[in-house]
């Protein structure tokens, strides 16, 4: 007996192979209007949803699947009589599968910024309905929601005799569960404008499992949003080399972040998600030499991210050390063919990395989420203060900008010791200030009184003097701080003493 199944997809990667294989398993097929007419072009023998319902699409395809000929059918329970005798009786023919995606609201909503107007369009009304109907009777009928899925459907249909079994109709409805819950928490996100409002849900898909997690005892894989198509690392090209790991994804991230807050040619060298040399020069090759030279003992097996394309310059250098990733948004084919012959080496490419920023964080604890905007905020620099008696000259202006970018990037409690160009100290995640400020000193070599106007950022404001005095040891002239607080006078007082410019920010940039 033949069985039935019903396509209506919005992308159509794969479907022709799949209604291809379908008809060779014995099944008759029936389609809404954009799949027929692209399985009929490709040859393909089908049917319309509307031939089979008695019923035109209508209003503007709005109305395409929503009628009893096609919900019966893929309702009815097969092993109940009276489910049965009654599609009997109305000449309706149960449905086996159905392969359904939706149209693609994130696109229209969020990328594409469209009129509300248009935004609406993108709302699926019957797609959601058949997946849902088709998951909750998963004992009798399949639920695809996923082209990726096609492939192992057809095999596992060759294996079993043209059916599909229990065990995986089963996992194909928590996929489309999820699937669906994901479309409508966009757009319920869409219509509240605010993350925040109530309660939402997640759409994540398995993309990889991770050899572990942070340790090897650790399980781990790796999750992309199936609505989520901004740039981003799911979009980037690994080129080259083994399995990126837990921490190499999450370093990957935290680099990426730090380099697109420059305009000209950055580096950032990062290890254990924090910056260890941070820098900015006419080129990208000097930009990596400077990063470098900040902490090169820090910088063995770490993370590299540039905002250029690696020359074959910059290649020589980045190979004569270790380097367990590098990211960029190109590579000259010389500099890769030089950079591939280290066989350990990550290669990845990272299109239009400037625009890969995520506009919400999650971190999980037990039981719940904590969820929280990136930290983002555009900064006016003409809202800062300066609230020493000295005023900063332009190169120390330039130094605390530049170190102040960076600082935002830094576990707290952060300190960060810079020039105009680039860092030389910077202590990261510490339990007080003063020791993030004396770790920072250290790493710098106290270098500070050589460079003509050495800044130091701190991301949250000075309890205490202690920090001022070291700095002014290690020959810093400028500090740039949030402020607020109740010693903020001592604070100034320390600055004053030393003949140190003080810029209070108005912004804290905590980072835990």
């Amino acid at each position: 007996m033949k069985k039935v199944a019903l396509l209506s997809v919005y992308e159509k990667r794969g479907i022709v192979e799949l209604a291809s294989g379908l008809i060779d398993h014995n099944y008759d097929i029936i389609c809404t209007e954009g799949t027929y007419k692209m399985l009929v072009d490709n040859r393909i023998d089908v049917k319309r949803v509307s031939e089979v319902i008695g019923a035109p699409e209508m209003i503007d395809g709005r109305v395409k699947t929503l009628h009893p000929s096609v919900f019966a059918g893929i309702l009815a329970k097969r092993n109940n009589d009276k489910h049965m005798s009654e599609l009997k009786e109305n000449n309706i023919a149960p449905i086996d599968l159905v392969v359904c995606n939706l149209y693609p609201f994130y696109k229209a909503a969020y990328e594409l910024d469209m009129p509300e107007d248009d935004v609406l369009e993108y709302i699926d009304i019957g797609g959601v309905s058949l997946i849902r109907a088709a998951a909750k009777n998963f004992r009798d009928v399949a639920a695809v929601i996923d082209p990726d899925d096609y492939k192992s459907i057809i095999e596992e249909m060759d294996e079993e005799g043209n059916i599909l079994n229990i065990t995986k109709r089963r996992e194909l409805a928590a996929k489309a569960f999820r699937y669906t819950m994901g479309y409508d928490s966009l757009i319920s996100k869409y219509f509240g404008k605010d993350v925040f409002a109530g309660q939402f849900g997640n759409s994540y898909k398995k993309t990889a499992d991770l050899r572990y997690g942070e340790n090897p005892h650790q399980r781990s894989a790796l999750y992309k949003d199936m609505f989520y198509n901004a740039p981003s690392f799911f979009t980037a090209e690994k080129l080259h080399g083994k399995q990126l790991s837990y921490n190499n994804i999450v370093d990957l991230e935290a680099a990426k972040n730090i380099v697109i807050e420059f305009d000209g040619p950055a580096c950032t060298i990062v290890k254990h998600s924090n910056p260890c040399g941070v820098a900015v020069a006419d080129t990208i090759v000097e930009a990596y030499r400077s990063a470098y030279i900040a902490d090169p003992i820090s910088a063995y097996g770490s993370i590299v991210a540039l905002n250029r394309k690696v020359d074959m310059e910059t290649a020589s250098e980045i190979k004569s050390n270790f380097v367990e990733v590098l990211i960029a948004p190109d590579f000259d084919d010389e500099a890769f063919s030089m950079l591939a012959t280290k066989k350990n080496i990550r290669l990845i490419k990272y299109k239009d990395m400037k625009k890969s920023v995520a506009p919400i964080v999650y971190k999980h604890i037990t039981g719940g989420l904590l969820v929280q905007e990136n930290d983002i905020i555009e900064e006016d620099d003409k809202t800062w203060r300066i609230v020493s008696e000295r005023e900063s000259n332009d190169k120390e202006w330039k130094a605390l900008k530049f170190a102040w970018k960076v600082a935002k990037h830094v576990k707290s409690n952060a300190i960060v010791l810079a020039t105009e160009s680039r860092t030389y100290g910077i202590g990261a995640g510490q339990m007080s200030r003063v020791d993030a400020c004396e770790l920072a000193v250290k790493k710098s070599n106290a270098v500070g009184s050589y460079t003509g106007g050495t800044a130091m950022a701190s991301d949250g404001f000075f309890p205490f003097r202690d920090s001022i005095d070291i700095a002014h040891e290690a020959g810093i002239s400028c500090v740039i701080e949030p402020g607020g607080s109740i010693r903020d006078g001592e604070v100034i007082d320390a600055c004053n003493e030393h003949g140190m410019a003080l810029i209070f920010t108005g912004i804290r940039h905590f980072k835990h």
